[in-house]
């Protein structure tokens, strides 16, 4: 099983941090990996949003739809994938830590099956090094 969990402090209130991050359409500003993507339902965000990525992640392009299975705002978020040989879920969870300061979290899970199930270990340390690069990313994007 592949379940890592990141988190950064972000020197930007909660309210911001949270609004930014979990919406799709700034996803390929702040993820590394991320290409493209596309609403599959209508917006704004809620739960049942369902959202297109493309991706590229250890050189293989990847295409993906999320399902937004939780949402409440300020707090978490939580998208599911089922397709492909490495159903996902993806949690963002953002919490004050001051009134200018937010810690958010980022936890991918997720059982690869198949031929992707031997690379379980060489997944876990690159989404874990792919991870620290995005909350690094949206830090500094953030703060600017």
């Amino acid at each position: 099983m592949v379940d890592v969990t990141t988190e950064i402090v972000i020197q930007v209130p909660v309210e911001e941090v949270s609004v930014y991050a979990s919406n799709p359409e700034n996803a390929a500003e702040w993820y590394t990996n991320i290409k493209s993507v596309e609403w599959k339902t209508p917006k704004p965000l809620a739960q049942g949003s369902k959202i297109a990525f493309k991706a590229q992640f250890l050189g293989r392009q990847l295409a993906y739809i999320y399902e937004v299975t939780e949402f409440v705002p300020r707090q978490k978020m939580v998208m599911k994938t089922s397709e492909g040989p490495f159903p996902m879920e993806t949690t963002y969870s953002w919490e004050e830590i001051g009134p200018d300061t937010t810690k958010m979290t980022l936890r991918n899970k997720g059982i690869p099956s198949g031929f992707s199930k031997l690379f379980t270990p060489i997944m876990v340390a690159a989404v874990r090094r792919a991870n620290k690069a995005d909350l690094k990313r949206i830090k500094t994007l953030l703060e600017e």
